[in-house]
Order: C-alpha cells, then structure tokens, then sequence
C-alpha cells in the first residue's frame, strides 16, 4: 500500500538509489542529496513497504513564486499516479501563488502538460562552476 508523507528526512542510500533509477546525476552525490533536501521549502514523499518510490522537492518565496525542482519515481512504480499524486499535493500547498514553474524535458513535458502545466516563452539557463 502507497503512503504519501511530507517530510525532508531520508537516507544517502535510498536517495542515491531513486536518483539513480532514473538517470539523474544528482545520484552521484547522496549524502548531499540528503543534506539538500532539508533546504527546500516543500518535500512530499511516496512510499510502499516503507521503500522510498517518489519523491517532490520545491522551494518558494513564501507569497507569489513556486519552482519544482524534483519530481521522480522510481521506474518500477511509474504509470500508477504517484507522480500525479505528489504534484497534486504540491499544487494544493502552493494554491494561491501566482505562479508554479519548473523545468521538464522529452516525455516529462508531456507528463506536466496533461497535468495543467504549458510551455512559458522561456531559456533555460546555467552555469557549472568549475570547482565542484
């Protein structure tokens, strides 16, 4: 059985391996991820058997401005809502914000668009320090 909770408290292990499921290089780096998660504003977590199978991660302004910065399910339970689920309880907590943003790429645009999200007029930019 599925149990969602809001929480920012995980092990390096399970992070690494849910980040690792699926392709991200944040799993490179599990205790920071862990360290990390204690910084967002918003975590929303999906597990079954307590086994970590999704995770939200959000930072706010507190008044007007929302970006999700994470939002993955392990492979094994994809396609059974969860994602759905934790974005659901991410827009609920941010009801009121004039905006919630975040940046999806190949099949995910696909996956916010039918979930009410649409293509801003927008570049996504970065910059990778050299000494991480």
């Amino acid at each position: 059985m599925l149990t969602y909770s809001d929480t920012k408290t995980f092990t390096a292990e399970e992070l690494g391996g849910l980040f690792s499921s699926v392709g991200w290089e944040s799993a490179k780096y599990p205790d920071r991820l862990a360290r990390a998660m204690k910084g967002f504003a918003t975590v929303f977590s999906a597990r079954e058997e307590g086994r970590l199978a999704g995770l939200l991660a959000a930072m706010d302004d507190g008044e007007m401005t929302a970006y999700i910065h994470y939002l993955l399910v392990l492979p094994a339970f994809q396609g059974r809502g969860i994602g759905r689920q934790l974005l659901r309880m991410a827009l609920g907590r941010y009801r009121g914000y004039t905006r919630v943003v975040l940046h999806a790429e190949g099949k995910a645009s696909t996956f916010y668009s039918a979930n009410g999200f649409f293509k801003l007029d927008a570049v996504c930019m970065g910059i990778v320090p050299e000494d991480r």
